[in-house]
C-alpha cells in the first residue's frame, strides 16, 4: 500500500470547487497542506477529497505494518484535569507510544494547556495472536474550526504528522427551514447560531407571541453575513440581513437598514419601523400560564384579580426588558418576591416579579435598552414555581398587557426610503436566487 505523499505528488493547478452552502452558490479552493516536516515552502492546496484521505490515511495502514490486526478507530475527549498523554492511553496506547505521539503534536499546537472536551480518533492495532504490546498506527483531531492535524505512522515506524487548514470566505447566507422544537433548535440546523437567532427572537417578539402563535410545521426564512468554511461549517456570524416568519397563515418580513445617523434598525416592507414600543413577550420561548383578570389564587385559594400575566418558563431563563427606559424599582416586594419596575415615556410602567436574581448592573436609576436582560426566571415571593408574573401600567393604573395599545415605529421617507428600497431589493433577490435553486432541484430529488 503506496503512502501518499504531498511533496511527490505532480505540481498541478489548486481546485476550484463549487460549493453551495445553504442555498448560496460560491466559490472556494479546498484544504491548504499548512505545515509538513520536510514539506517545500509553499506546498500546493489540497481539494476536500485529499483533505479526506490525510485525514483517514492514520486509519489505513494496517497492511503497513507488520505482526497486527487491523487497526480499531477508537473516538476520545479528553477529561477535565487529564492530560493528552493519559487521553491517548485510554484509547489504548502504551505509555511510550502516547509519549511519543504528544511530542509529536506539540510542534503544532499546545498539548499542555487543553482543555476537557478536545476529541480525538485514534487508531489502535492490537497484536496478531496477542503477542506483546497495541500500537498506535495513527491519530487524528480538530484543534479549531479550521484546523485539522493526523498522525499518522509512517512504513519504518516513525510517526508523521500533517497540518491541514481549511480555507474561510465571506458570505451572505439564505436559510430557509420549518419550525419543530423551539426557534434555536429549528434555526441551528439550517446553520444558523445562538446570536443570530437571538436577534430573531427580539424582532419576533413585537409581533408574535413564540408560545401561542406560532406551530409546528410554520416556515421562516433567515438571510445574514458569515464567515464560513468549504465544509459549511459558521466560524462567525455577521450582521442579520432578513427574517420571515410565518404563523396564524400570515407572513410576516423585516430587513435590516443603516439609516443616515450610522444605526441599523429593522423595517417592514413598506420601510415602517417594526420596533414598537414594548416587547409582546418578555421572556424567550416562554408561554403564558395565566392570563389578566380575575381568577382563583392558586395559593390564597379565593377569587381575586390577577393583575397582569404570567409566564410559564424554567428558573433561570433571562428576562428582557420590554423598552427603553429607566428602573425605578429593583427590589423585595411582599408577594411579588424579586421585583423590577421600569418607567418608559408618554406614563408607560412596567414590572416583573418572582425573579430569582437580577440582570448585572440593574439598580434603581438605571436605565436599560429593549431587549436587555434585566434578571431571571424565579420563584421567589408568593410562587407555586419558577415564572414570570408581567404587568403594563398607564398612567398609573394596570391594563391588560395582552393586546394593550401602545405606541408605534417611525416610517422612512426621502432619500432614506429609497435607499431603503434598493436594499430590499438586493436581499429579495437572494431570496429569488435561493427559490430557483430549490426548484431546479427538486426533480432530481424525487429519484
Amino acid at each position: 500500500m503506496q503512502e501518499f505523499d504531498p511533496r511527490r505528488a505532480p505540481a498541478r493547478k489548486a481546485p476550484t470547487v463549487l460549493l453551495a452552502v445553504a442555498g448560496v452558490v460560491m466559490l472556494g479552493v479546498g484544504w491548504k497542506l499548512t505545515s509538513e516536516q520536510a514539506a517545500p515552502p509553499s506546498p500546493p492546496p489540497l481539494a476536500p477529497a485529499a483533505l479526506a484521505a490525510l485525514q483517514h490515511q492514520a486509519f489505513a495502514q494496517a497492511e503497513a505494518q507488520p505482526g497486527f490486526d487491523r487497526p480499531e478507530s477508537i473516538s476520545v475527549k479528553v477529561r477535565s484535569g487529564e492530560t493528552l498523554q493519559a487521553a491517548v492511553e485510554r484509547a489504548g496506547a502504551s505509555a511510550n507510544e502516547a509519549r511519543g505521539v504528544v511530542e509529536v503534536l506539540g510542534s503544532s499546537f499546545d498539548t499542555v494547556h487543553i482543555k476537557a472536551g478536545l476529541a480525538f480518533q485514534a487508531a489502535i492495532a492490537q497484536p496478531r495472536e496477542g503477542r506483546g504490546s497495541a500500537r498506535l498506527i495513527g491519530l487524528s483531531m480538530r484543534t479549531s474550526p479550521v484546523k485539522a492535524i493526523t498522525v499518522s505512522r509512517t512504513f519504518d515506524g516513525a510517526l508523521r504528522l500533517h497540518e491541514l487548514e481549511e480555507k474561510v470566505v465571506d458570505e451572505t447566507t439564505v436559510a430557509r427551514g420549518e419550525m419543530h422544537g423551539s426557534l434555536y433548535e429549528s434555526a441551528a440546523k439550517v446553520g444558523a447560531n445562538r446570536e443570530v437567532t437571538a436577534e430573531v427572537v427580539k424582532l419576533f417578539a413585537h409581533k408574535l407571541d413564540f408560545s401561542r402563535d406560532i406551530k409546528a410545521g410554520d416556515e421562516f426564512s433567515l438571510v445574514f453575513d458569515r464567515k464560513v468554511t468549504e465544509s459549511g461549517r459558521t466560524i462567525e456570524a455577521g450582521d442579520l440581513l432578513y427574517a420571515e416568519i410565518e404563523a396564524k397563515g400570515q407572513k410576516t418580513r423585516f430587513y435590516r437598514f443603516e439609516r443616515d445617523d450610522g444605526k441599523a434598525q429593522f423595517f417592514d416592507e413598506t420601510g415602517k419601523n417594526i420596533k414598537g414600543f414594548l416587547l409582546r413577550t418578555p421572556v424567550d420561548g416562554a408561554r403564558m400560564t395565566s392570563s389578566f383578570g380575575m381568577r382563583r389564587h392558586p395559593i390564597l385559594g379565593y377569587r381575586r384579580a390577577h393583575q397582569g400575566i404570567d409566564f410559564g418558563a424554567g428558573s433561570g431563563t433571562p428576562i428582557l426588558a420590554a423598552g427603553d427606559g429607566v428602573v425605578v424599582d429593583a427590589k423585595r416586594w411582599g408577594g411579588y418576591g424579586n421585583w423590577v419596575r421600569i418607567r418608559h415615556q408618554g406614563g408607560w410602567e412596567t414590572g416583573y416579579a418572582h425573579m430569582s436574581r437580577y440582570g448585572k448592573g440593574i439598580k434603581a436609576g438605571q436605565r436599560v435598552v429593549q431587549g436587555q436582560v434585566i434578571g431571571y426566571v424565579g420563584s421567589t415571593g408568593r410562587s407555586t414555581g419558577p415564572h414570570l408574573h408581567y404587568e403594563v401600567w398607564l398612567r398609573g393604573a394596570r391594563i391588560n398587557p395582552v393586546g394593550a395599545k401602545v405606541p408605534q415605529g417611525t416610517i422612512l421617507a426621502g432619500r432614506e426610503l429609497a435607499a431603503f428600497k434598493a436594499q430590499k431589493a438586493r436581499v429579495d433577490r437572494l431570496l429569488g436566487a435561493k427559490a430557483g435553486t430549490q426548484m431546479a432541484a427538486s426533480p432530481a430529488t424525487q429519484h
